[in-house]
């Protein structure tokens, strides 16, 4: 039976384009992959509620602007989490420095702007590694 490894979280319906990328690599390589649409802003109670109950192993937020949802999610989970900074305003640039500079003690994995497959690919080695695939 199929086990839930890998969440794809993106703040908004804007995002789900990139969520779709990451999710064709991981299925591409039978991860089996869930994508979500859950605000750290706008339903941060539905959030904190879905990362405390997810049973994937592996989290991939991404996100634009301020770019908290990474964080949010790094902060209530020991699982690793994958931040993926989206082009919005500022080429991107403002995203990624929100992802990468995460409090000690808050990791969060940061790949490019817009490179969603990278996570997926990240988010991949991690369960072989773990020995999930």
């Amino acid at each position: 039976m199929s086990r839930l490894l890998v969440a794809v979280i993106v703040g908004s319906e804007r995002d789900l384009q990139a969520a779709e990328r990451a999710k064709k690599v991981l299925e591409e390589h039978g991860v089996l992959t869930e994508v979500k649409v859950l605000s750290a802003h706008r339903n941060p109670k539905e959030l904190e509620r879905y990362v405390e109950e997810c049973e994937a192993k592996v989290y991939i937020a991404m996100a634009g602007l301020a770019a908290h949802l990474p964080g949010y999610i790094a902060s209530r989970t020991d699982k690793p989490v994958i931040g993926v900074p989206l082009e919005v305003k500022l080429g991107g640039l403002d995203a990624l420095l929100s992802i990468v500079q995460m409090p000690r003690g808050v990791p969060v994995a940061t790949v490019g702007i817009d490179n969603a497959e990278n996570a997926a690919y990240l988010a991949i080695r991690i369960l072989k590694v773990a020995g999930y695939l």
